[in-house]
C-alpha cells in the first residue's frame, strides 16, 4: 500500500466536507460514519459517526494517519488496501471495501467502507477522497447465521442420504440371503441338507439382528437429545474410564500413560466423553501390534481458540493412503480382526460433531495411530 492509503490523515473542521452541517447531521443520525483524505495537508478527518461506531472517544483519534488503517483485521488488510489502490489507479470507479476493524473494547466490527475522488491537483493525481463507514456487523452475523444453518442442513442431507443408502444396501442383501436359502430348503428333500439350511437361516437371522442393533445404535446418537454439559475434569473422567477397563488393560498386558493436568477441564456431555474415549482406548488394544504389548498415551495441547486432546498407540496403525478417505465410514474395517464391525468410528465421528468438535487421524503402518479431538475452547 502506498503512503497515501496508509496515512489517511486528519482534516479540520473547517474543510469542505463537514461545512453542511445538515448533511453530516443526516448521515450521522442514520448511523454512517464519514471520512475525508486531503493530499495536500495529507491529513484525514474522521466523523463523531466513524468513531462512534469503534466506541472512540478520544477527541484526538485520528491525528495518527494509521489510526483506522492499524485496527483493520490482518486477514482483511491485504484486499483493503488493494481496493483502494484500484480506485486510485482508475481501476474501478469507487473505492468500496468490507473489512473487520478493532473497537475500543477489543470486539470487531464489520464496515462497509466506500470514497471515490473529487478532486485533483493540476498533475491529475487525487488530491480530496471522500468516504463514509457503515457499520454491518449484524448484517454480517445473519449471513454467517445462515450459512451455518445451510452447511448443517446440508450436511445432515448427506447423512441421511448416506444412511439411507447403507439401510437399503444391508438389508436387501439380508433379504436375498434369505430367500435364497428359503429357496433351497423348499427345493432340498435331504433330511440332513434341510438341517444345515436351518442352521444357516438361523446365522442370518442373528447377523441381520446385530445389523439392525448397530443401524439403531446410529440412529440413537444421530437424534440424541442429550445435549447437557457439564464441568469435566478431563483427568479424573479418564481415571474413571480406566477403571472400567482395567480387565481389557491387564488381559491385554496394556500401558497407558494419562498425561493430562489434573487442573485441566472441559464443558462436555459426560455420558458422550465417556463413550468416545472408551472406544478409542478399547481400539488401541484391539487392534495392538502382535509383536509388541500395547503402550497408550492421553495428551493435550490447546491454545485460545482450540482445545486437543490426543490419543496416540503403539499399534498395527493403518493405511491411510489406501484408507484414509473410509476411516470414519459406517461400516468400514481395514485389519482382518473376526470382531470388527467398522462401527465405533463412525459413532465417535458423530458424537464429536455432534457437539462442534471434529476428529483427525494419524496414522503409519506397524508403528501406531494418533487420534486428535479438536473442541472449540470455551473462551474463544
Amino acid at each position: 500500500m502506498t503512503s497515501l492509503r496508509s496515512g489517511l490523515p486528519k482534516l479540520n473542521l473547517n474543510s469542505t466536507f463537514v461545512n453542511d452541517l445538515k448533511w453530516q447531521l443526516a448521515l450521522e443520525y442514520s448511523g454512517i460514519g464519514m471520512w475525508e483524505f486531503d493530499a495536500a495537508l495529507n491529513r484525514v478527518y474522521f466523523s463523531e459517526g466513524s468513531k462512534k461506531i469503534l466506541g472512540v472517544s478520544d477527541p484526538f483519534f485520528g491525528n495518527d494517519v494509521n489510526a483506522w488503517n492499524n485496527r483493520v483485521h490482518p486477514e482483511d488488510k491485504e484486499k483493503y488496501f488493494q481496493d483502494f489502490q484500484d480506485h486510485l489507479k482508475g481501476l474501478k470507479p469507487m473505492y468500496e471495501n468490507e473489512h473487520r476493524v478493532l473497537c475500543d473494547d477489543g470486539s470487531y466490527k464489520w464496515i462497509r467502507d466506500r470514497g471515490r475522488i473529487v478532486e485533483w491537483d493540476e498533475d491529475n493525481a487525487p488530491k480530496r477522497i471522500i468516504g463514509t463507514h457503515t457499520d454491518i456487523t449484524t448484517q454480517k452475523q445473519q449471513e454467517q447465521s445462515v450459512n451455518d444453518a445451510l452447511i448443517i442442513a446440508t450436511e445432515h442431507n448427506n447423512k441421511l442420504k448416506n444412511f439411507a443408502y447403507i439401510v437399503t444396501h444391508n438389508l436387501k442383501q439380508h433379504t436375498a440371503n434369505f430367500e435364497s436359502l428359503m429357496d433351497f430348503y423348499y427345493e432340498s428333500d435331504d433330511p440332513n441338507e434341510k438341517e444345515e439350511i436351518m442352521g444357516h437361516l438361523k446365522t442370518l437371522s442373528h447377523c441381520l439382528t446385530k445389523t439392525i442393533a448397530n443401524l439403531n445404535e446410529v440412529v440413537h446418537v444421530q437424534n440424541s437429545k442429550s445435549k447437557e454439559v457439564k464441568k469435566i475434569f478431563i483427568a479424573k473422567e479418564i481415571n474413571h474410564i480406566l477403571d472400567l477397563l482395567h480387565y481389557v488393560i491387564s488381559e491385554n498386558n496394556a500401558t497407558i500413560h494419562n498425561n493430562i493436568s489434573k487442573k485441566l477441564f472441559l464443558y462436555y456431555n459426560n455420558s458422550n466423553f465417556e463413550s468416545i474415549i472408551q472406544n478409542l482406548l478399547s481400539n488401541a488394544i484391539k487392534y495392538k501390534h502382535p509383536d509388541r504389548d500395547p503402550v497408550i498415551s492421553i495428551d493435550c495441547a490447546y491454545d485460545k481458540q482450540e482445545f486437543k486432546l490426543i490419543i496416540s498407540d503403539n499399534g498395527m496403525g493403518i493405511d491411510l493412503e489406501k484408507y484414509g478417505d473410509d476411516i470414519f465410514g459406517l461400516y468400514k474395517t481395514f485389519h482382518h480382526n473376526n470382531d470388527s464391525e467398522g462401527i465405533g468410528l463412525y459413532l465417535i465421528k458423530n458424537q464429536i460433531e455432534s457437539f462442534g468438535g471434529r476428529i483427525t487421524v494419524d496414522s503409519k503402518v506397524d508403528k501406531g495411530t494418533c487420534f486428535t479431538i479438536h473442541a472449540k475452547n470455551k473462551r474463544a
